[in-house]
């Protein structure tokens, strides 16, 4: 019998289950991993509800990116299914114009037939700069985004430019959680995990070094080192 604490693990955005592989390995004594499937819905509250749906009464959940803003809104909807929260290179903000305006642009190619997933130039937006040499994990990217493919990422641009700003939620979080962020983060900056971290009563917010937006596949030992003391706590 499995008595171990069920983890539902979010993917980011172009990202599925790989995005999570380190940590699930490393974890495997601490935790049953359940990684939710974000690739059908074009709503955040959708994906949320899909997600609920699959999960037991009682589980705690991590997200990375858009997986954060989908556990945010598991925060809204069912508070008290959930025992603790992991925010990782996310935010509470809603898509500035500058931001919605990016993602129509990017929607507009798809449309026109010109969807290549994250292209070699996209990269530097998604992993620290020292890092785009590495074969290892940058075909770990690609392979991901591929299998998202062209109407994942629709739906999945579509939910996050109609999110809504959470920063009013944030109060309310009453449950161990844990915020992480990579220094190098140009997609949701170390300023917005402050943030986060601030407005959530007693979060823990810590920085990894040398790190871009995808911490989790960057520095799995510390990223899993983070949450193995966040689970534990």
């Amino acid at each position: 019998m499995n008595d171990r604490p069920v983890l539902a693990l979010l993917p980011g955005l172009l990202c599925d289950a790989r995005l999570w592989r380190p940590e699930i390995d490393g974890l495997s004594d601490l935790i049953d991993p359940r990684v939710a499937d974000l690739t059908q819905d074009d709503s955040i509250t959708a994906m949320a509800e899909r997600t609920l749906a699959g999960l037991p009464e009682r589980f705690a959940l991590a997200g990375l990116s858009m997986g954060g803003y989908v556990a945010l809104e598991i925060l809204r909807i069912a508070p008290a299914r959930v025992t603790r929260l992991a925010l990782l290179d996310s935010s509470a903000i809603a898509d500035r114009p500058e931001d919605s305006q990016r993602r129509r642009d990017l929607l507009a190619l798809a449309d026109r037939g010109q969807f290549k997933g994250v292209t070699r130039q996209l990269l530097p937006r998604l992993i620290h700069r020292d890092r785009l040499e590495e074969e290892a994990l940058t075909s770990v990217i690609y392979a991901m985004a591929d299998a998202v493919g062209k109407a994942g990422f629709v739906r999945q641009q579509t939910a996050i430019m109609g999110r809504g700003d959470q920063r009013s939620l944030l109060p309310s979080i009453r449950i161990p959680t844990l915020v992480v962020v990579g220094r190098q983060d140009v997609l949701t900056p170390p300023a917005l995990a402050m943030e986060l971290a601030a407005g959530i009563p007693e979060a823990r917010l810590e920085v990894l070094e040398d790190c871009g937006h995808l911490a989790t596949l960057e520095r799995p030992a510390e990223t899993t080192a983070a949450l193995r003391r966040w689970l534990n706590g």
